[in-house]
């Protein structure tokens, strides 16, 4: 596993709708439910630290493979 994937914390998360914005290092980026791995959007909570991929989605950046730090 690669060592230099973007890390952040969790800065909302909207469960009913399935989404949410990590703070990251370069910004807040939002992320998808489906892009949470190893557990659930209900799950995660403001603060958590998290590690994401950096993608691009419909409109702009996006996280990916968000998984707990």
């Amino acid at each position: 596993r690669s060592g230099n994937m973007p890390q952040g914390t969790i800065k909302k998360v909207i469960a009913d709708k399935g989404v949410g914005f990590i703070e990251g290092e370069r910004g807040d980026v939002f992320f998808h439910h489906s892009a949470v791995e190893g557990t659930s959007i209900e799950a995660l909570s403001i603060g958590q630290a998290v590690t994401y991929e950096e993608g691009r989605g419909p409109k702009g950046p996006r996280a990916e493979n968000v998984r707990l730090a």
